[in-house]
């Protein structure tokens, strides 16, 4: 008799213990649903060629077989995944270009993050080279903590860490190697 007792309370018990893993499991199931937000770009072009301008006057354009816009999530930021190929004009039309193999521009910050063989060379023949470098649009402004080489009309440079305008003119930069000739 106490075994047939033992073996209803565990039927029980079992009973019991299978309805609420079932129950449970379908809420957390509908619980994940309610939480998946699905990071699909709210934008999707191919072959951009976008100009921007101000007052009149194109100050670039951009260049890219792909781009996806995030216009929707919480921190908005396009991304170019096939790379970028920009020409910024300064003031008096100098052309700078600069490419790499991938883009992320984020909307908040003005930053732009490039990366993959980051070139940029200016109307006076001086260029950059590295494998990630970001640009401040609000201030015109490049800067990396990668390693670096500079090449202009006075020699050939190699470092780590490098900041400078986009016209060149203004150029800091850190752990420098390389030759370059000096005015005497």
């Amino acid at each position: 008799m106490f075994l047939l007792k033992k073996d209803k309370l565990f039927l029980v018990v079992m009973a019991c213990a299978v309805t609420l893993f079932f129950g449970c499991e379908s809420n957390f199931k509908k619980v994940q649903q309610n939480n998946f937000t699905e990071f699909t770009p709210s934008g999707d072009a191919d072959n951009v060629n976008l100009k921007y301008t101000d007052s009149g006057f194109i100050t670039a354009v951009l260049i890219s077989s792909k781009m996806l816009d995030y216009a929707v999530v919480d921190f908005p930021f396009t991304e170019f995944p096939k790379g970028i190929d920009v020409t910024l004009y300064d003031k008096k039309a100098k052309e700078t270009h600069v490419t790499s193999n991938y883009a992320i521009s984020y909307k908040q910050t003005n930053i732009i993050d490039l990366q993959g063989k980051v070139k940029i060379v200016s109307q006076d023949g001086q260029m950059l080279e590295t494998e990630q470098l970001y640009y401040d649009q609000k201030n015109d402004w490049f800067f990396t903590e990668k390693k670096f080489k500079f090449t202009d009309l006075k020699g050939v440079s190699n470092g780590q860490g490098i900041d400078f305008s986009k016209d060149f003119k203004v150029i800091n930069s850190q752990r420098i190697t390389g030759e370059v000739l000096t005015a005497e």
